[in-house]
């Protein structure tokens, strides 16, 4: 089949193409792009010039489908394969069908203006993601760079910053990166102003200041129970930080959460790595509305929340390779649909407080083996003019791990 051909362009448009990539379009037959992308080629490549349908991701087959056997070339804004629609032609076509000529990106260019080493910063695109997704990117003395989806990013993101304490960062917006039109815009979160309109093609840097009314939160398990929005249906900060190391969470996996409550455990894995994806299952619309607004709170809003009792509402998602039940072991139904859910290899892991979840865990443990653990928290609290210890109800956590076709 006619290979896909993927010209990453820059702000300075042919000028700035490598003789390669000028060739690629020339030769091409069809060359799909943006607008603004097709607007800077010149009358010299005479190939029929279409634009990306919309949706862009629904639209790109039908779309390929319309020119075949012909030679496509397709436009991306610098490197197409970071953060760009290369990786999603890669996805859709395999990487066999495609012929990538890289561009420098937006973001190596924002880098080498600042002065910034590209392996020390993180990289938050907002490019049809929501703006609560640079939250789990904000920490004390951290450079973050945001691929902006338009001329209202940048003001959006120092509200962010500002409501989320960091309103003395540092931030700088460069507009049309690498053009003749270049520029740039230097000031702090707090001050921005609002009525400002930069370049609609813009990347704005973020330096996160150390101030006192920020609240650092930490990567690992165990976020404060405060940070949740709850009606009390939730995990505890200590047995959360269990259960997540038994649930292991590694890059690209997926999790059902399956009684989500106030969602902690599901958010907690997403936030393990940006990859890692979860379905939290909650029964009550109004919890499954919170676990929403923690998600997004939290910076995980790629967390995707299925209302619906179990196991009834775990029918068609995708199988995951770890199961949280956190709400609904006495269910019928509810473990065996998870455990024949996972994808071999995965782990389920189930937490009871009642005498009998405790029994219906015990039951599976003889079933199918794995690991229980009592876990018995107590925090102190004052007891008058002193201090004492108050203990948390005891929780029952079931491990099993299923085996790996020979």
């Amino acid at each position: 089949m006619t290979p896909v051909s993927v010209v990453g362009i820059g702000a300075d448009g042919w000028a700035g193409l490598a003789d390669a990539a000028r060739a690629e379009l020339v030769a091409a037959d069809v060359v799909v792009g943006s607008a603004r992308q097709l607007a800077l080629l010149p009358a010299s490549v005479a190939s029929e010039r279409v634009p990306y349908p919309s949706p862009l991701v629904a639209g790109l087959p039908g779309l390929l489908d319309a020119h075949a056997g012909r030679a496509v070339a397709v436009l991306a804004s610098g490197d197409p394969m970071f953060f760009g629609v290369g990786a999603t032609l890669a996805r859709l076509l395999g990487p066999d069908r495609l012929r990538v000529l890289p561009h420098v990106s937006s973001a190596t260019l924002a880098c080498a203006r600042l002065g910034w080493a590209a392996e020390e910063v993180e990289t938050v695109s907002l490019v049809g993601r929501p703006l609560a997704a640079l939250t789990a990117a904000l920490a004390p003395g951290r450079r973050v760079l945001v691929l902006s989806a338009g001329a209202d990013t940048p003001a959006l993101v120092a509200a962010l910053l500002t409501e989320r304490g960091y309103g003395a960062s540092r931030v700088t917006v460069f507009g049309d990166l690498g053009a003749a039109t270049e520029s740039r815009r230097d000031g702090t979160a707090a001050d921005w102003p609002a009525g400002e309109t930069p370049p609609a093609l813009n990347v704005v840097a973020v330096s996160c200041t150390d101030v006192p009314s920020a609240v650092p939160l930490g990567r690992v398990p165990g976020l404060p129970d405060e940070v949740y929005e709850s009606d009390g249906q939730l995990t505890k900060q200590e047995v959360r930080a269990v259960t997540l190391a038994k649930l292991a969470p590694l890059p690209g996996e997926l999790l059902w959460d399956v009684g989500a409550g106030s969602g902690s455990v599901a958010v907690e894995w997403l936030r393990a790595h940006p990859s890692c994806r979860a379905v939290a299952v909650e029964r009550d619309p109004v919890r499954a509305d919170r676990v929403r607004h923690n998600a997004d709170a939290l910076g995980v809003p790629r967390l995707r929340v299925v209302t619906g009792a179990a196991p009834g509402a775990l029918g068609g998602l995708p199988a995951p390779a770890a199961v949280f039940v956190g709400g609904g072991v006495t269910g019928a139904g509810v473990v065996e649909t998870c455990w024949d859910a996972l994808a071999p290899g995965g782990r389920l892991v189930a937490n009871a407080v009642t005498v009998e979840s405790e029994a219906v865990l015990a039951g599976w443990h003889a079933r199918l083996g794995g690991d229980l653990v009592r876990l018995s928290v107590q925090r102190a609290s004052p007891v008058g003019g002193f201090t004492g210890w108050r203990p948390l109800m005891p929780v029952t956590i079931w491990t099993a791990r299923k085996e790996r076709e020979q």
